[in-house]
């Protein structure tokens, strides 16, 4: 019986270490060198599989250690794919709470105001950590994904700054940009002035692409769309270049010339009347606020003084003295 008492103390007493120095290896930094270590598991790989694909990356883990940590904490079936950066000292517990969080290793891509849809297209399909699903398609099929029910892509992405897993598809940027751009577009046109010549919150995206373009002071912008209103009020002509080198594609190549102003296009708003039948450029949140609520003025010609301000007019024959004193060579808007 002694003897009997004696082993059971002992493999008590040994149960009770095994435990501790479990506990003590789950608790302690792994000890590494360098900086951060990129990895991912693979979907589907279970807890052995991903503490191989840990190792592999060059993660120092006892696999078999942490196959039992994950059991024994009730974790080993949440573990979740995807791409994931080990950072220096962190401990075994930590690293799970990590595959188990999806904390995964984050990018970011940024959309600035004012550009194209192309250009936002080609900053996409450039981003080296990107799962580039989208790139074989065109505009019309991309945008079927997104937003089946707009025919036309350009100005329904919001400019911003999009944060990603590495390794995420590259269409859920475009998917957050769209909704981006949809909630802005709805509050915007939700607080609205009241009489604005826009049938449709389409309409007024349009309005905000055209005064993104015309200016980058964001002081002006209200006055910009102020002016725009009020030529769409009276049945003038908008006459603003950016439409213009829209619809000339690839043909522009840094100038207008007057002859351009006369080539008809379906965006060339100096020989077609209204706004052009799509944004022209992915504007931002001062623009929508400024296409939705213009400043109230009797303003309706405008011209770049050539320090980034503008000289507003509301009358032809002074904005013609400022068009000589400011651009004595220049283009009348």
């Amino acid at each position: 019986m002694a003897l009997i008492k004696k082993l059971i103390v002992t493999g008590v007493i040994v149960s009770v270490a095994a435990v501790a120095s479990f506990q003590w290896w789950a608790g302690r930094p792994i000890a590494t060198d360098g900086p951060a270590i990129p990895f991912a598991v693979a979907s589907g790989s279970g807890v052995a599989g991903a503490a191989q694909q840990m190792v592999t990356a060059g993660i120092p883990i006892n696999t078999f250690l942490f196959g039992v940590l994950a059991r024994v904490s009730g974790q080993a079936s949440r573990i979740k794919a995807g791409s994931y950066e080990f950072e220096p000292n962190t401990s075994p517990r930590g690293l799970l709470d990590k595959l188990v969080r999806g904390d995964f290793a984050q990018d970011q891509l940024t959309v600035i105001e004012g550009w194209t849809f192309r250009q936002m297209r080609q900053v996409v399909d450039a981003a080296p950590n990107l799962k580039h699903d989208t790139v074989k398609l065109s505009d019309e099929e991309l945008l079927a994904k997104v937003g089946p029910e707009y025919k036309a892509a350009e100005g329904l992405f919001f400019p911003d700054t999009y944060l990603f897993a590495r390794g995420s598809s590259d269409l859920d940027i475009y998917k957050q940009a769209h909704e981006a751009m949809m909630k802005r577009l709805k509050a915007a046109w939700d607080k609205r002035a009241e009489g604005l010549p826009y049938t449709n919150p389409y309409q007024a995206l349009i309005m905000a692409s055209l005064v993104e373009k015309e200016t980058g002071k964001k002081s002006e912008r209200a006055m910009i769309a102020g002016v725009f209103v009020n030529r769409l009020r009276t049945g003038m002509l908008l006459q603003t270049d950016p439409t213009v080198i829209y619809g000339m594609g690839d043909k522009y190549a840094g100038k207008i010339r007057k002859k351009d102003l006369e080539t008809d296009t379906p965006y060339n708003t100096y020989t077609r009347p209204g706004l052009p039948p799509t944004p022209i450029a992915l504007p931002g949140v001062e623009s929508l606020t400024a296409a939705l609520a213009p400043a109230k003025t009797d303003a309706l010609y405008f011209v770049s003084r050539g320090d980034g301000t503008s000289h507003f007019s509301d009358n032809l024959n002074d904005h013609n003295k400022a068009v000589n004193q400011y651009q004595r060579n220049g283009a009348s808007q």
